[in-house]
């Protein structure tokens, strides 16, 4: 869990923040624009909707410690795992340095499940990174969700990341990350870092008390 009481500035935090471009229409003058931003805001990520968009954001993020974020099997997940294979093998040959690979939910409900958990204990036991709330493009989760996200995978190396942050925005990505989230994923990130002394002076964000 992310200890707010350690983090100073606008700067620090943006390390809990991917920067998202997703919609179908966007354009390489929006990728290159929102790529200058990601680093001036300090993201974790640059996020994007397949490998296409690849070699541009690597291109733009050169030289920086933010990740080139492709997604995978985005955004609905139901290629085969051979095409997802495929995808993965092409955006990290073009310079992937992160990959946002989308489950087929339909299968996981074929099982049966509820899905929360086990979709959390499978990405677990496969040693993934970060399991993801949703792809964003939707509805976004309920707080109770992120905290049952958090609860799975507390004890372990799998991280939380929440995406489908929703109005308003500023206030519930805070409250996400206070819950247990480690990651936000969102077009919104600059928005949403920017509100972030605001956030603390109404309290959502407790007091800086230094290192």
């Amino acid at each position: 869990m992310i200890d707010f009481s350690k983090i100073k500035s606008k700067k620090e935090v943006g390390k809990c923040f991917d920067y998202a471009i997703l919609p179908k229409q966007t354009t390489e003058q929006t990728i290159r624009d929102c790529c200058k931003e990601a680093i001036k805001y300090n993201c974790k990520a640059f996020c994007f909707s397949s490998s296409y968009w690849t070699p541009i954001v690597a291109e733009e993020l050169k030289g920086t410690d933010i990740l080139v974020g492709a997604a995978i099997g985005f955004p609905f997940g139901q290629q085969t795992s051979a095409v997802k294979a495929f995808e993965t093998e092409e955006a990290v040959r073009m310079g992937a340095t992160v990959l946002d690979n989308c489950m087929n939910v339909g299968a996981l409900k074929d099982k049966r499940y509820d899905e929360i958990k086990p979709a959390c204990e499978l990405c677990i036991e496969a040693g993934i990174d970060w399991v993801k709330s949703s792809t964003g493009q939707y509805a976004g989760p309920t707080l109770e969700q992120v905290i049952l996200m958090a609860d799975c995978c507390k004890g372990t190396n799998t991280r939380v990341k929440v995406s489908g942050v929703k109005d308003p925005r500023p206030q519930n990505a805070y409250v996400f990350l206070r819950a247990g989230a480690d990651l936000i994923g969102t077009r919104q990130a600059p928005q949403i870092i920017d509100s972030f002394d605001t956030m603390r002076k109404i309290g959502i964000i407790p007091p800086y008390e230094g290192e």
